[in-house]
């Protein structure tokens, strides 16, 4: 019967079970706390909503600040357009709409669960497997994230988990070329582009690490690689195709780089700027983009940025460590938000702390092992919150790598247990529960 019972706690689905129950549990728990007719609409006062609310309403994609403000590309088309598909059954603005869609969240989330116990036991086996699995849906950011954000950042945390799986599976090596299994790799990758273009930055190094393991197996080289890069271009070719007849210039994916970029780099930042004392809101912002249009708001957010930058290179590597802090702890001065904040402020600061010394700590581990793996699994931490230390960061912008984070957390508790001391330590530790009768 124990036998029985361990099996099906270690067990994939299990696990991913009881992390959609917690979501759910924390999802009811904040709705018994909030009115309905607030969860109705502001969680949709954002972008996202604004831009599904103009597609129901037949402006296409278009008028990001719900105003009549024409076309846009401020975000990727895939989840505007799952919850104007929401909003079409639901209603716009309901509490229904906002219900389904957090639970859409939810799903997303338990989910990752699944390719994070495939990649983890790629790496270090099923005991490392399962103890991963287990973190994530423990994990506080992932329970809280579903319901705090009407985003794509529980999507992307699931397809940042599958494309690291996806990526290990592919590098294993092959005498002969699974083409479709290549393909399905490339379709997986332009489906997450569509959905957060930020992922990309984490693409060419996946890439380069399976064109090397393709060459090495001296089976098919570089066409493989060739062949997902390709497939992943025609996948975003239909909407780069809609935003240059838009805009009329050429707009990967997303316009709002340079708006973004303004917004961590700007005048408000020098205590010496006469516009110090200025407030950047979003009425004024939203004034200014109805003014001059999309593009010409960009263009002048990338001018302002770029000046901001270059005229203040000792204010900007400041600015850079703050945001780098903030992206693994939580907020640019943890200390002082410990000691002052309440205490939920305090564990989230520690256990993102956790996770994140963990996830360094693993890294370490997998070199010293010499992992075939490390390059791939690196590559997430290493790149990808990069483009939030230029502009602005939180922990939401970090959470599509949380997954990768757990499972680094996972290989360094490997790690240690593996270490002579520490078995000797969780032996002796055994020892004494037992003479207790613990």
């Amino acid at each position: 019967m124990k036998s029985a019972l361990l099996k099906i706690l270690a067990s994939p689905v299990t696990i991913c079970g009881v992390a959609l129950g917690l979501r759910f549990v924390f999802i009811g728990a904040q709705c018994l706390r909030i009115p309905r007719e607030v969860l109705a609409v502001v969680p949709f006062q954002q972008e996202t909503g604004n831009i599904a609310y103009a597609l129901v309403q037949g402006h296409g994609f278009a008028n990001v600040f719900r105003g009549d403000t024409g076309p846009t590309a401020w975000l990727a088309p895939v989840y505007p357009l799952l919850l104007a598909a929401i909003f079409k059954v639901f209603g716009a603005f309901t509490f229904s709409a906002f219900l389904t869609i957090v639970s859409l969240n939810a799903a997303f989330s338990a989910a990752a669960t699944v390719p994070i116990f495939l990649a983890a036991r790629r790496i270090a086996g099923p005991a490392a497997a399962i103890t991963a699995a287990w973190l994530w849906a423990l994990f506080p950011n992932a329970i809280v994230m579903p319901f705090e954000w009407v985003w794509d950042t529980s999507l992307s945390a699931l397809l940042a988990a599958t494309i690291l799986w996806a990526t290990m599976e592919l590098g294993v090596g092959n005498e002969r070329p699974n083409w479709k299994s290549w393909t399905g790799y490339g379709m997986l990758w332009g489906f997450a582009l569509m959905t957060n273009p930020s992922l990309g930055s984490v693409l060419p190094f996946l890439l380069a690490w399976l064109t090397y393991r393709a060459v090495k197996w001296k089976a098919f080289g570089w066409v493989a690689p060739a062949l997902v890069l390709t497939v992943v271009l025609l996948c975003c070719a239909p909407w780069m195709l809609r935003n240059y007849q838009q805009f009329h210039r050429l707009v990967p994916v997303r316009s709002n780089f340079p708006f973004e970029l303004w917004l961590g780099n700007n005048d408000v930042y020098d205590l010496h700027s006469p516009h110090t004392r200025t407030r950047i809101t979003r009425y004024e912002e939203a004034r200014a983009y109805a003014q001059l249009g999309e593009v010409a708001f960009m263009d002048d957010k990338w001018r302002r940025a770029r000046g901001f930058i270059a005229s203040h290179p000792a204010l900007e590597g400041e600015l850079v460590a703050r945001r780098f802090v903030a992206t693994w702890i939580g907020l640019e001065s943890p200390v002082q938000g410990f000691r002052s904040g309440p205490s939920l402020v305090r564990w989230a600061l520690l256990c993102n702390l956790i996770v994140s010394l963990g996830a360094l700590v693993g890294i370490i581990a997998l070199a010293i092992e010499r992992s075939e793996f490390l390059p791939a699994v690196a590559a997430f931490p290493a790149t990808f919150p990069i483009l939030y230390y230029a502009t602005h960061t939180s922990l939401r912008y970090r959470h599509p790598i949380d997954p990768v984070l757990v499972l680094l957390m996972t290989v360094t508790l490997r790690w240690i247990e593996s270490l002579p001391r520490s078995r000797r330590f969780i032996e002796s530790f055994d020892s004494i529960c037992r003479a207790f009768r613990l």
